[in-house]
């Protein structure tokens, strides 16, 4: 494919000139230059500007999806030539934020690993901090996070929208309570993961987005992981941040009890970051699956 129509396709689907920029490690006079180009050659406009959004025209997204099918079966000649040449092979090292590893990536690592046996993996899990450390010092070569903010040096996109959901055990007197306001959950004892950890940044900012002094909670204990919040809830008369991902089977068989906080969204993104300006074929094959899945 022609990298005008790459660029093309990163601006429709970002429906941003900046954030595509960003995306293909570009300036962004350079995307508008490809666009323009692009449109040139079609004698069409392709998008609509209006008070700095943009939206594809009519003849945009029939460009949209055309170059949608073509990549695709560039893809597929891709992986066919690969497997000609045995050239989807090597060691690709991953890094996970504890949640991601444990309750997101088991499943999707066997798939991965059918598509392609040649490719050894090596996982690595801790909190994102972490992560993101071992990344900038080139230890792995992909990072799994679920932080909002970004260290520099470092090119984050999303994969995967999470939500953390306030939990008791069925046992607590909270499971009694069907919500929660602002102020009840200033005061209820709590367990949160470690500093460090995109669970609690997520968290804190969505508490101090709503005017919540995060460090006047009641916290009663910290723990290191999703799993050992999991194991101390039942035995806990307080509440937790818990993903939905993680707690399918606790909601199911009525273990735990969810609590609506109105007004409060404890969302993330789970997101993958690599160095940037990084370009690793077995790295590069993991993100493009990584971005189909279904989760």
């Amino acid at each position: 494919m022609d990298y005008r129509d790459l660029v093309f396709l990163e601006v429709a689907q970002q429906l941003s000139f900046s954030r595509a920029a960003e995306s293909l490690f570009i300036s962004q006079p350079a995307v508008s230059k490809h666009i323009q180009e692009l449109e040139s050659s079609l004698n069409a406009k392709l998008f609509d500007r209006k008070n700095n959004v943009i939206s594809l025209t009519q003849a945009g997204e029939i460009v949209f999806q055309h170059l949608k099918q073509i990549k695709k079966r560039y893809e597929v000649m891709e992986f066919e030539l690969g497997r000609l040449s045995q050239a989807f092979s090597g060691v690709l090292r991953i890094g996970a934020s504890t949640t991601i590893s444990q309750y997101f990536l088991p499943k999707f690592l066997i798939e991965f690993s059918k598509q392609y046996p040649e490719i050894k993996l090596s996982v690595i899990a801790g909190n994102t901090a972490y992560m993101e450390s071992l990344l900038t010092k080139n230890e792995i070569d992909i990072a799994l996070v679920e932080n909002q903010s970004s260290k520099s040096g470092l090119a984050y996109n999303n994969f995967f929208r999470d939500r953390l959901l306030v939990v008791c055990s069925k046992n607590s007197l909270y499971a009694k309570k069907h919500s929660l306001t602002i102020n009840q959950l200033q005061t209820a004892p709590m367990l949160l993961r470690e500093k460090g950890s995109g669970t609690l940044q997520v968290i804190y900012s969505e508490l101090s987005s709503k005017g919540v002094e995060v460090d006047k909670l009641n916290v009663a204990i910290r723990l290191g992981d999703t799993e050992s919040i999991k194991r101390f809830l039942p035995h806990f008369n307080g509440i937790a941040f818990l993903s939905k991902g993680s707690i399918e089977k606790e909601l199911f068989e009525k273990e735990f009890i969810t609590i609506e906080t109105p007004n409060l969204v404890f969302e993330r993104n789970f997101r993958y970051a690599t160095l940037q300006g990084y370009q690793y074929k077995p790295a590069t094959l993991f993100i493009n699956q990584l971005k189909a899945y279904n989760f």
